[in-house]
């Protein structure tokens, strides 16, 4: 049985307590990803902190009621209806439900770290409770000389990189988000901009799909076919853009053929390449993580190579991939597999608003090169091709599409996603200096995105505190041991800093 608090009345939720819930509807790209829940896949973004000296469950509970709730959305629970969903109230609220106390099992005394991963791969599976604001933080407050914090919160309240806002409030001297609507600035023509774009990009393009869909039932594919006569399309653009003063009707007629190529490339997007990781998923989770890589390393090897840091990292995960698979006997020549990789859309000063609005990047990845030089070029022309790409905001616009369906048609649509596509991977750049939670450091910190429909394999990539860090999720049916995985990272990196350093001198 769960006690009540009582909040004094000078917190900010308080007001709410004596009158009626307030009503606020979802947006359809958060109604997507709230109905995206799957036996094999729910749709929370997880965490976890390493905080050295301990923290106790009292000051946690404090900081994070006294912080979090600053943002109203973590105060509020979702109640589904027959056309979406809507953010309520919860005039119940009460923090203990939000702030559990998490105890390891006696085994955890002898690997800690093992136990730690065993309890985040079961939350991966557990459900948030529906009647309830959809997130929790679980204190376990003696590990390894210090405490974890295990982070969920479902990713209908907001993206990964929305959240970066919300984790910046909560540290010592954290920020607290804007509490008016800022005055004009020069970047007000920015915001125009964005305004424009997606009147004249997503609304056509949703708006012929929803209708394509409504009317013939087809696929996801077919119905990028139809969204009309590309000279219609274009005629709209150009149209738009020059009421708006925002562009010549060359800028817009150039926008208009992207969008045109780039819906084609992903209506038309080939299966990646058949592995043991792609398949169907179980009901079972794995947690793994590896001790962080020197980012100052990582950057040396990527000014060496004249490559970002970005195409380093993901050529050594291509790698670590690679290797994996030939441990168990597969042949990798050849092959290559599809990761999405989430992609902002806003501007981070907006971040602090919530809600999802990103893009998914398809980044396939050349598991089958040995050269991890050769490997590191291959990356860097592949993401170089991507820049520039409509396929993140055609993608937020199929979110936002898929939000307007009933959730049948929503899992099929989506479901061309899943069945091109291995893993679900994010790279994160986070603070160089190491935070402080309750006057204790914030060391290590690690994150998963959530893998959606069939797919079982989630990478992550954070930089933070002067250190990149990698972390696996995966469903045990496909990858039942992903610290051999991780136990990779650190080989491949190595071996390509080596061949770096053997570089005639001068090239």
């Amino acid at each position: 049985m769960v006690t009540r608090l009582h909040r004094p009345s000078s917190h900010p939720a308080s007001s709410n307590t004596a009158t009626s819930p307030v009503h606020e509807r979802m947006s359809k790209v958060d109604t997507a990803w709230l109905r995206m829940d799957s036996p094999s896949n729910l749709m929370m973004i997880m965490g976890v902190w390493i905080i050295k000296p301990a923290v106790s469950y009292a000051a946690t509970c404090q900081r994070i009621e006294e912080r979090l709730l600053k943002y109203p959305r973590f105060g509020q629970k979702v109640v589904q209806d027959a056309t979406g969903a809507s953010w309520v109230t919860d005039t119940q609220f009460d923090i203990k439900r939000h702030v559990l106390r998490e105890k390891l099992p006696p085994s955890a005394k002898s690997h800690p770290q093992q136990a730690l991963q065993a309890r985040l791969a079961e939350l991966a599976l557990k459900p948030l409770d529906p009647r309830y604001p959809l997130w929790d933080f679980r204190l376990v407050e003696h590990y390894q000389g210090g405490s974890a914090l295990l982070v969920r919160i479902h990713h209908c309240i907001a993206d990964g990189l929305a959240l970066i806002a919300v984790i910046q409030s909560l540290v010592d001297g954290g920020t607290e988000p804007p509490q008016r609507k800022p005055k004009p600035t020069q970047d007000s023509a920015w915001e125009a901009a964005e305004e424009w774009m997606s009147h004249t990009v997503i609304e056509p393009l949703t708006g012929a799909t929803v209708k394509a869909l409504e009317a013939a039932g087809e696929g996801a594919a077919q119905a990028f076919g139809a969204m009309g006569d590309p000279k219609t399309l274009i005629d709209k653009l150009i149209e738009k853009g020059l009421n708006k003063g925002l562009a010549s009707s060359a800028d817009v007629a150039k926008l208009a053929y992207q969008v045109l190529r780039d819906s084609a490339a992903l209506a038309l997007m080939p299966d990646d390449s058949p592995t043991r990781l792609k398949g169907i998923p179980g009901h079972a989770k794995r947690v793994a993580w590896c001790q962080p890589i020197p980012l100052d390393e990582v950057r040396a090897v990527s000014k060496v190579l004249h490559c970002s840091i970005n195409d380093v990292l993901l050529a050594c995960v291509a790698g670590a991939i690679g290797q994996y698979l030939k441990s168990h006997g597969d042949s990798v020549a050849g092959k290559e597999i599809r990761a999405m990789v989430p992609v902002n859309l806003r501007p981070m000063a907006q971040a602090y608003k919530l809600g999802n609005q990103f893009g998914l990047a398809p980044v396939v990845l050349p598991i089958g090169l040995d050269n991890p030089v050769a490997r590191v070029f291959e990356v860097h022309r592949r993401m170089g091709e991507l820049k520039g790409s409509m396929q993140p905001l055609l993608t937020f616009a199929l979110l936002a599409i898929a939000g307007m369906l009933v959730k049948p048609a929503q899992d099929a649509m989506l479901s061309l996603f899943s069945k091109k596509t291995t893993a679900v991977m994010t790279n994160v750049p986070g603070p160089r200096d190491k935070l402080r939670f309750c006057d204790s450091t914030l060391e290590q910190t690690l994150v998963w995105v959530p893998q959606s429909g069939t797919v079982g394999l989630g990478v992550s990539i954070l930089s933070y505190g002067g250190g990149v860090q990698f972390g696996v999720i995966s469903d045990t049916t496909l990858c039942p041991d992903p610290q051999a995985i991780i136990d990779q990272f650190e080989p491949e990196f190595a071996k390509l800093t080596l061949l770096t350093l053997m570089l005639p001198w001068g090239e």
